[in-house]
């Protein structure tokens, strides 16, 4: 590789990740990406603050689809480095197992799973189940149990080699699952897999709000339609390009009713640590498409408390 093709990764380096580790990054786990999508994944990896070398976040492609998927290490260290980490315990259960558990009833009417027994001999059986438990000081354990059909359609996935490892590797892939979930609940850790459309070119694609109907989004109009110009004058394409990033970053703030300027900056800090104070338009893009994975978990939510009304 080139001098010029390595500097065209400068950009994406950060923390201990290097711009020889980039492009490591595109010869290996990336060479199944074009460009753009290469591009467009280390943008994202780069504001969640997410290394893929130590395996916290990979693409695959399938149909020329982008997927961009967080791994379980990843959890555990954005967790570990969280106010009150006291650990987490993950458990299969199998039918030759001996299993009870039960609710009870906080103080504050939250109600939470206590584990009564969980013991074993063997042969112990095909698993049927499992948990995952996250404690939290200050806080009643957080815990995750599933039985194994919430997970069978794993195996018939169609991105990349998850059917593979689902299929492989099943007892493993359903502890790393059961663990990631219980650690994004109890630690807040919103960060979501992405699955997003390759628009071809050899740089880093233009950021597109995602299209979903809403009664509350925020109109673009005024983003879109500026006064015209009445002299020519000439603009910077990186500068324009930023601009309107940065306006798109505005109207998600209000989608995610984040409106004063503390909320924001701790929200970046969190979200986007190695954002700062001069963010290139490949940092800004990276931080639109957490904000829009943020804002589908949020509507999710919503969908969910009103069904339960």
């Amino acid at each position: 590789m080139s001098n010029n093709q390595l500097s065209v990764y400068q950009s994406f380096a950060f923390g201990e990740l290097t711009q020889q580790d980039v492009v490591t990054i595109r010869e290996t786990i990336g060479k199944q990406c074009d460009e753009s999508q290469f591009k467009l994944f280390m943008s994202i990896a780069k504001a969640a603050g997410a290394n893929p070398v130590m395996n916290e976040i990979y693409p695959t492609v399938r149909q020329n689809q982008l997927t961009v998927q967080f791994g379980v290490d990843f959890f555990v260290r954005k967790a570990k480095e969280s106010d009150g980490y006291k650990g987490y315990d993950v458990q299969l259960v199998h039918e030759n197992d001996e299993f009870k558990m039960h609710q009870e009833k906080a103080e504050d009417g939250s109600y939470f799973v206590v584990i009564d027994e969980h013991s074993w001999g063997f042969p112990r059986g095909k698993v049927i189940g499992g948990y995952c438990i996250a404690y939290k000081e200050g806080f009643n354990p957080f815990t995750v149990v599933m039985e194994v059909e919430e997970v069978e359609h794993f195996k018939r996935s169609q991105i990349g080699m998850q059917k593979t490892m689902w299929t492989n590797y099943f007892n493993d892939m359903f502890k790393k699952h059961m663990t990631r979930r219980a650690l994004k609940a109890a630690f807040n850790l919103n960060f979501d897999d992405e699955t997003v459309e390759n628009n071809g070119g050899d740089n880093i694609p233009e950021y597109q709000p995602q299209q979903r109907e809403r009664k509350d989004i925020t109109p673009q109009q005024d983003t879109i339609q500026e006064p015209q110009q009445q002299e020519p004058e000439v603009i910077d394409p990186e500068v324009d390009k930023i601009k309107q990033a940065r306006k798109d970053m505005s109207s998600k703030f209000k989608q995610l009713g984040i409106t004063t300027k503390q909320g924001m900056s701790d929200y970046i800090a969190k979200n986007a640590p190695n954002f700062g104070d001069n963010p290139s338009y490949s940092d800004i893009v990276g931080l639109l498409s957490y904000m829009d994975m943020d804002i589908e978990m949020q509507e999710a939510n919503a969908t969910d408390d009103d069904s339960l009304e």
